[in-house]
């Protein structure tokens, strides 16, 4: 009798499944009303702006429209005589050779640059500088939530959300099953399925399930009530904001050389005891190839960055020492710094929002517009190429070239690679730049210590492979 049972049940349960399926519940298990969902920031109007840039465009011209040529030339004719002004704002910023990044500590630099752009990391949060609003919060004063907060409370509510809907599926198969008088009026669905009907497992959720989101309920609706009494107080307390903006070398060289809006200075901004004097480009992109070296690569780095900075210090008088100049390194074309730099002004200057990729394994992100409104796409991998005849042929009577152990990767670090990416949903893109041959020849004298940085650039290039794995049972076209 009960096989016979067994496949009328099991009609009845799918029947319920596809009934309860688009069921929304809009109440609690209590039926107290849900409390309402914070409206999200606009993150459209908040990053608006693409960079830390004031643009003004020109109206459209239209050539059937006389009236769009008037307009045209008025626009023209107005900022060819009085120019606006694109640079609203020139941010500062120092160096720390301790972490090798540069700080922006000022709030409104520091919000005008991740907004418009997403430039840099806050130093005590995860990515977007909010550790002061999370302060706030944490002390009982009133701000707004983090991002961080932000996603835990979604992935909350979703799963409060299913434990709800499972249990009123669960009422709703035995409310239909007491009709139909298959089971007792004191019965459950959970002494059926121990009884032997196996269908209905897959529809009903466990006791220990429904029970806990009955206490879910119940401490949440305790909560609400507590907060519901309590009386709204405004705890005004005055916190001093510990973090600060970390720029990468690679980005606030990008600020400073393309933008202009960031301004490197020698000493801290709080530090006014000591006069403060901007870096011109051409010495950060010494600094900062000195210092991506690693103590294997370069043992004496504390002599060379005292050597760079002597001779720095000698090129404000009106004639250079001999001395100062005769100890400074010369920057080699497969510098660290320089391979970064060019994948990164690459990719900035085609629109893409680049982030750092430490935590992927890789050595950038690509966004298409940022990590506020998707994830990143693409992971970029740099590999340098040396093609050049410099690095191809022999020297000093070797049959072996100069490149012929800088390129040599194995399968396993490339599968190591692809398997992190494939393994969080990115495409992986191997960056290939092209390392051209020995340039800073002359960085001893007058005329060399002061790279012409547009020329550097043009001696490198960037091509770009996109790597997918291929899977018989996931891509068939």
């Amino acid at each position: 009798m009960a096989e016979a049972v067994q496949p009328e049940q099991a009609g009845v349960a799918s029947e319920l499944r596809t009934s309860c399926a688009p069921l929304q519940i809009q109440e609690k298990a209590n039926g107290a009303p849900r409390k309402p969902h914070p409206r999200r920031p606009n993150y459209n109007e908040i990053h608006a702006k693409p960079l830390p840039l004031d643009v003004f465009a020109l109206p459209a011209f239209i050539p059937h429209n006389p009236i769009s040529i008037v307009r045209l030339a008025i626009a023209l004719i107005s900022q060819s005589l009085w120019p606006p002004k694109s640079h609203s704002m020139i941010h500062k910023a120092y160096y720390s050779p301790e972490t090798q990044s540069i700080h922006v500590t000022d709030p409104a630099s520091i919000r005008a640059l991740w907004e418009n752009g997403f430039w840099g990391k806050g130093s005590l949060s995860r990515s977007e500088p909010q550790w002061l609003v999370a302060e706030k919060r944490r002390r009982g004063a009133q701000a707004s939530k983090t991002s961080t907060e932000v996603t835990q409370s979604r992935r909350e509510e979703r799963k409060q959300f299913k434990l709800e809907r499972a249990r009123a599926q669960r009422d709703a198969i035995e409310h239909q099953l007491r009709q139909e008088g298959k089971i007792a009026l004191d019965a459950t669905v959970h002494e059926l399925v121990e009884n032997g009907t196996g269908e209905m497992k897959g529809v009903v959720a466990d006791e220990e399930d429904v029970k806990s989101s009955t206490i879910d309920a119940t401490s949440a609706d305790k909560t609400l009530s507590r907060e519901e009494n309590d009386t709204d107080v405004v705890l005004e307390i005055d916190i001093l904001d510990l973090e600060h903006l970390q720029l990468t070398p690679e980005e606030a060289f990008f600020l400073t050389y393309v933008l202009g809006v960031l301004d490197v200075v020698t000493v801290k901004e709080d530090d006014l005891d000591r006069p403060s004097n901007q870096y011109p480009a051409w010495y950060l992109l010494r600094l900062y190839c000195a210092h991506a070296l690693s103590p294997s690569e370069d043992p004496h780095q504390e002599k060379t960055l005292t050597h760079l900075s002597t001779a720095y210090n000698a090129s404000k008088g009106a004639t250079l020492v001999g001395s100062a100049l005769s100890c400074v390194p010369s920057i080699e074309p497969d510098n660290p710094f320089l391979l970064k730099y060019v994948v990164y002004h690459h990719f900035r200057s085609l629109g893409w929002v680049v982030r750092p990729g430490i935590k992927f394994a890789v050595d950038y992100l690509l966004y298409i517009r940022g990590p506020a409104f998707t994830h990143a796409e693409f992971a970029i991998m740099i590999i340098p190429s040396y093609s050049a005849s410099y690095w191809t042929e022999p020297f000093n009577g070797k049959t072996t070239s100069r490149g012929a152990d800088k390129e040599r990767r194995d399968w396993w670090w490339f599968h190591r690679v692809n398997r992190v990416q494939t393994q969080v949903m990115k495409t992986l893109m191997l960056v290939y730049v092209e390392v051209s041959a020995p340039w800073d020849t002359n960085a001893t004298e007058k005329e060399g210590f002061k790279v012409d940085i547009g020329s550097v650039l043009k001696k490198y290039a960037v091509r770009e492979f996109v790597f997918k794995r291929w899977s018989p049972s996931r891509n068939r076209d």
